[in-house]
């Protein structure tokens, strides 16, 4: 049982660095949403991990590659946060499905239903914790975010317009490309990862 645990671990640990690398590929769409948000897939070691060895090993996923990051933050470790937090919802919500019912089936629909959750939570975290944060750590006005918006959507005029018209869609869609590439990759790793081969 020890050394299952360790195994664990370290397969967590190496997990949570190539998420970390995934970090650093992060690039924007400036013409779909605010260019200050970037598209990264750094969630997938997670996802796999989740699947593989359950949720909470994926939630230390999350972290380690979050606390790696924080030493090339640009964002005072708010966007560390946001990534961590939405990153774990994600990861919880479709392991514990899995968990409980392995299938090829019940894999995609924990991945559609934590896409889904992780875009609600979103808009909940970024209204009430992430873009406050950036107000009082950065001293931008709300509007000036909110102006980031209404340059490419004119009615996005509200900070919760704006969070439900693109953040909410962006991550739902982060999320179902994260659970792609994932369900592409998964057969090949997880017999590696289980130490099953």
């Amino acid at each position: 049982m020890k050394k299952i645990n360790l195994r664990a671990f370290a397969v967590t640990a190496i997990m949570g660095a190539v998420g970390f690398i995934l970090m650093l590929l992060e690039f924007p769409l400036p013409f779909i949403i605010p260019s200050f948000i970037k598209l990264d897939f750094s969630e997938i070691p997670a996802l796999i991990t989740a699947f593989a060895l359950g949720p909470w090993y994926a939630v230390a996923v999350c972290l380690i590659k979050n606390l790696l990051h924080l030493f090339m933050t640009s964002s005072a470790g708010v966007g560390e946060l946001s990534n961590f937090l939405l990153g774990a919802v994600f990861v919880i919500v479709c392991g514990y499905i899995y968990k409980y019912n392995k299938s090829r089936k019940t894999a995609l629909i924990s991945c559609l239903i934590g896409a889904g959750v992780m875009a609600i939570m979103s808009v909940i975290i970024n209204y009430f914790a992430v873009y406050p944060a950036y107000v009082k750590l950065y001293g931008m006005p709300m509007e000036a975010i909110i102006g980031m918006y209404k340059a490419i959507l004119p009615s996005a005029d509200t900070l919760v317009k704006a969070l439900l018209i693109f953040n909410l869609p962006f991550t739902f869609l982060k999320g179902v490309i994260d659970s792609a590439v994932c369900f592409a990759v998964y057969k090949s790793l997880s017999p590696i990862i289980k130490n099953n081969s």
